[in-house]
Parts: C-alpha cells; sequence; structure tokens
C-alpha cells in the first residue's frame, strides 16, 4: 500500500507494543482518516470473525452432545479438543509456507475451504465423525488468523499496526461470541444439525465479502532460498532461549485455563442448583466480549508496569477468577468467576505477544511467533480433554483444582524465565 503522496500524519496509540520500532509510516494508496481504506480495516476485522466463529462453537452444546450421543464428558470435549489440535499442528507449517504464497490469497481460500467441513460436520451420523470434521476445521483455520497477522503487519504503517490489530482481536471476540451463541440456540430450537448448516453458511458468505473487500498485498514474493525445511530449521533454536520457551509455556497455561474453565463449567451449570438450558449456556458466552474492552486497556497498563510484573498480574486475576466459579451463586461465577478468567487470559496473551517480540531474536520472530500459536493451542486442545477425565475424581471443584495448580506453575515459570532489557522497563520501576 505504499505511495508517494504527502507524509502520513502520526497517531500515538495507547498501548502499542513498546517492543516496536519507531518508524516513518508508509501512506496507503487508498487513504481512509490516516488508516487506509475502510474496506480493508472491515475486512481484517471479519478475518477475526469468521475464524473464531467456527472454533470452539460446540462449548454451550456439550451437554446437549453428551446426552444425544450418550457420551462421557471427556468424549464430548473432543468436539473443541479436536479443532484446537488441528490450528497446533497447521499452525508452524502455514507460517512456513505463506512466505511464498499471496497472503489474500491464503486467507480467502482457507475461509472458502473451512465452509466445506462444516457443512458436512452437520451430516455427521455419530460423535466420531463430528470429531473428525472438527479436527479439519482446526488445520484449516490458521490459514486465517496467522496470515492476517502477517498481513496486518506488513500493510499497515507501523504506528498503525496496533490498533488495526487491536480492531482484528475485537473481530475474534466477537466471532468466537456470534459462534458459540448461535449454534446454542439453533441447536436448542430446532437440532445441532441446524448450527453447522447456519456456520457453514456464514463462512461462505464472510469468505465472499472478504474476497470483495480486502486488498491485495504490496509487498513483493519471496521464497526462501533454502527451501521449505530451511525455512522450519531456525525453530530449533528457539527450544535453547529460556525466554522463550518460558513464553512458550504462558501460552500453554492460559488457553488451558481458557478452554478447560469454558468447556466443563457447562456441565457445571446445566446441573442444579442452576440448571441451565442449552440456549441460557449459549448467552453465557457473552461473558467472552470482555476481550473487546480488556485487550487495549491491559496493553496500555503493562506499558505502564513492565511485562514481568504484567504477566505476573494477569495470571493472578485469572486464578482468582478459576476459584470464583466455585460459587454456587450464578452471577459471581458468571462476572466474578468468568469475567475475571477471561480479563486474565487476554492480558496475558497480549503481554505474552509483545514479550515474544523482545525474546526472539531479529530474523526469527516470525518462526518464534508460529511456534507459540503451536504451544497455544496444544494448550487448549489438553483443556479441552484432560479435565473431562479430573471431573470423575470431584467433578467441577477438581477441575478447577487442575487449572488453578497449572496456573500457579506457569507463574513461576513466567516470572524465572522473564526478563525485560533494562530500556523496557517503566521509569517508575527502574
Amino acid at each position: 500500500m505504499a505511495s508517494t503522496t504527502p507524509e502520513f500524519p502520526k497517531i500515538p496509540i495507547a498501548g502499542a507494543n513498546p517492543a516496536l520500532e519507531t518508524l516513518e509510516p508508509e501512506l496507503p494508496a487508498i487513504r481512509m482518516v490516516g488508516l487506509g481504506p475502510l474496506r480493508a480495516i472491515v475486512a481484517v476485522c471479519l478475518c477475526g470473525v469468521f475464524a473464531f466463529l467456527n472454533l470452539y462453537v460446540t462449548q454451550p452444546m456439550l451437554p446437549l452432545l453428551s446426552n444425544i450421543f450418550h457420551a462421557s464428558r471427556a468424549a464430548v470435549g473432543l468436539t473443541v479438543s479436536a479443532s484446537t489440535l488441528g490450528v497446533a499442528l497447521s499452525a508452524a507449517i502455514f507460517g512456513a509456507l505463506a512466505e511464498r504464497l499471496s497472503r489474500k490469497r491464503v486467507i480467502v481460500v482457507s475461509t472458502l475451504v473451512l465452509a466445506v467441513p462444516t457443512v458436512l460436520a452437520a451430516t455427521s451420523p455419530g460423535l466420531h465423525t463430528l470429531i473428525f470434521w472438527r479436527f479439519l476445521q482446526g488445520l484449516i483455520l490458521p490459514g486465517i488468523f496467522g496470515i492476517t497477522i502477517t498481513y496486518i503487519g506488513e500493510e499497515w504503517p507501523k504506528e498503525t499496526i496496533a490498533l488495526i490489530m487491536s480492531i482484528y482481536v475485537s473481530g475474534t471476540a466477537l466471532g468466537g461470541f456470534i459462534g458459540r451463541l448461535s449454534a446454542g440456540l439453533t441447536a436448542e430450537r430446532f437440532n445441532w444439525h441446524w448450527a453447522f448448516l447456519l456456520l457453514g453458511g456464514l463462512t461462505l458468505t464472510g469468505a465472499l465479502v472478504i474476497a470483495r473487500w480486502l486488498p491485495s498485498e504490496t509487498r513483493p514474493l519471496h521464497g526462501h532460498p533454502g527451501g521449505f525445511v530451511a525455512q522450519l530449521r531456525p525453530m530449533v533454536g528457539h527450544f535453547r532461549n529460556p525466554r522463550l520457551l518460558a513464553t512458550f509455556a504462558v501460552g500453554f497455561g492460559m488457553l488451558f485455563a481458557l478452554v478447560g474453565i469454558f468447556t466443563y463449567i457447562t456441565f457445571y451449570l446445566a446441573a442444579p442448583p442452576f440448571g441451565l438450558s442449552t440456549g441460557d449456556l449459549s448467552w453465557l458466552f457473552a461473558i467472552y466480549l470482555v476481550g473487546l474492552l480488556v485487550t487495549p486497556l491491559g496493553g496500555y497498563l503493562v506499558t505502564r508496569i513492565g511485562m514481568r510484573f504484567g504477566i505476573a498480574s494477569a495470571i493472578a486475576l485469572c486464578l482468582a477468577g478459576s476459584l470464583f466459579t466455585l460459587s454456587h451463586h450464578l452471577w459471581i461465577v458468571i462476572f466474578a468467576g468468568l469475567g475475571l478468567v477471561c480479563t486474565g487470559v487476554f492480558i496475558a496473551q497480549s503481554t505474552a505477544a509483545s514479550f515474544l517480540r523482545i525474546a526472539a531474536p531479529e530474523g526469527s520472530r516470525a518462526s518464534a511467533a508460529g511456534l507459540y500459536i503451536t504451544c497455544y493451542y496444544i494448550g487448549g486442545t489438553a483443556g479441552g480433554v484432560i479435565p473431562g477425565y479430573i471431573w470423575s475424581f470431584g467433578k467441577w471443584p477438581a477441575c478447577v483444582a487442575l487449572v488453578a495448580a497449572l496456573l500457579l506453575v506457569i507463574l513461576v515459570i513466567a516470572l524465572i524465565g522473564w526478563r525485560e532489557p533494562k530500556e523496557l522497563r517503566s521509569p517508575a520501576r527502574a
């Protein structure tokens, strides 16, 4: 989107990544209040919406699916963890392949292809087939959200990236909420098959809109001189970097906590004394929209208190929220419990993404980000399965104890493994 037209005005952004270099921006070819074309901004937001529309969509339906298929909690939990496992397996590969391909083409084709297993999931005759289609959905998803993040970093001026990225993150939160709500309400009103047909139609529509509104990238395509294997080789060195290992552990633990809490609390709230229906459980995920407000606010606060203290505070919030979910009062469970869990996880993930740029050597940050996403979604996969087996030992309190223990472990790992360069520490703590 580069041009030789007059200089782009700088826009101060609260909570911008403190590790981003201050560079002179390039002006997009089509100007829209200094941020580029409005359609492009809406398009990247829709990329987030339609990626996360499908990722966790079975969560509000788990008690319903358990009854329909006469399956255990752990078994139906695989409908969540299968998709996150697919993401974990393909994220690094997509990152390497995308260096050789058009960013827009990968995003659009991935969104189109995603509609296929989504619709086919509606034809599943049994639980195992549904899990298979969910796994295929997960394999495709990094082609949307992973490549969109790279696209934003390449196509917008440096000082506006944080703002555009926050719009994209808001889209992911909105998509996650819409997917769960629409699927849950449709499954209760009609049946779960219609829920996947609806999502497949929405995904196909989203692909067409993104194809029309998302501008083609301006960067030239360069393949790695050593080929695909050479692109993956730098990843090995990341496992010798203690700060990166600590960051990978944080990503693993935080998504484990988020998926574990939000997946199995549906069984807790569907039982007495709450007795929530599938439709009621769908509205439960409205608390997920807290990310729309928390992410930029958390980014701003972390720049004031430092990343190490920021990550510790975020993990502590998530830990406190998980303990509040043990209450038998619904409003405490939702607002004090799930609200704090969301707040902690969103702040932790934005902080970890910022620290990743510091911890990874220049020239290897893309591969480090690919590994981080892989570890992040491996955590989500584990969080969708392991608490299901723990449930038999002590039901919901046992699941909370598992999550709390893991959060304490990653808190220690983060405090030991994270060390900020002196120039990035806030003056108050210097």
